[in-house]
């Protein structure tokens, strides 16, 4: 590390668990963020900010007026211009230093085989079941810990699917594919402006936590937020033997 980054760094070179060596892997990690919306703003931002080395931010989309209500990453200057690409201007604009990677594309299983080749840890911040479960499949794969997010209304959750144990489950033991779940969107069901930076702050925090090899994750825990009376609940889940993507007849062969 030089001059400038320890100094830039320094406030959490200053924490005891963190330290140099804890900067130092985050300035070597790689994160994919996948979205560049509500969720994947803050996610990024803080990604950015704290130092991680590569950020992959991916997303189709392109900047409406719509999204900055909540959406920080983008400004009224950029409308039209694609998330990934106005999110990673954002990024730079903190930290010139982070090499940041737009992708301006949905993220289909075939497109996350690649993407995924040498990352550290994902962090989905989409806004659909389909993806969610592609994102899920393709870090069960490859064995990188998934931060998965989610955010409608006033309710917000979180948690960690991390199966490089063979302990924790992933996305799919708690919300199985061919389980029938209703499709929401923001366009139809609003969304706190808040609950976002929330959750995807938390997001953030849990990914650094993951790169740094600090404290204990959200593996095995399910965080739902009712930000109306801003009321926690949490619980506690298990792996499922019988999930069709991590299930002891369908996990991928150790590395």
């Amino acid at each position: 590390m030089n001059d400038d980054q320890l100094l830039r760094y320094s406030r959490h070179i200053l924490l005891n668990e963190f330290g140099i060596e804890g900067q130092r892997c985050l300035l070597a990690a790689h994160a994919l963020v996948v979205g560049a919306g509500g969720l994947g703003s803050p996610v990024a931002l803080y990604l950015g900010s704290a130092g991680v080395g590569r950020i992959t931010i991916v997303d189709h989309d392109s900047v409406d007026l719509t999204n900055l209500q909540r959406q920080i990453a983008h400004t009224l200057a950029r409308l039209g211009q694609p998330k990934a690409n106005s999110a990673a201007q954002t990024i730079l604009a903190l930290n010139p230093e982070v090499r940041v990677t737009p992708v301006q594309e949905r993220a289909d299983p075939q497109r996350l085989d690649s993407l995924l080749h040498d990352v550290d840890v994902v962090l989905d911040c989409s806004d659909n079941f389909a993806t969610r479960q592609a994102v899920n499949a393709g870090c069960v794969a490859r064995r990188i810990p998934l931060v998965s997010g989610a955010a409608i209304g006033f309710d917000g959750q979180i948690s960690v699917y991390d199966t490089r144990s063979g302990v924790h489950p992933c996305y799919a033991c708690i919300f199985p594919p061919e389980a029938a779940f209703e499709e929401t969107s923001c366009a139809t069901m609003g969304v706190f402006a808040p609950l976002v930076g929330i959750i995807g702050t938390m997001q953030a925090a849990e990914a650094l936590k993951l790169l740094a090899g600090i404290g204990s994750s959200l593996a095995g825990r399910l965080l739902m937020l009712d930000a109306r009376n801003m009321e926690w609940t949490e619980i506690r889940t298990q792996r499922s033997p019988s999930c069709t993507v991590c299930g002891t007849r369908n996990a991928a062969p150790m590395a």
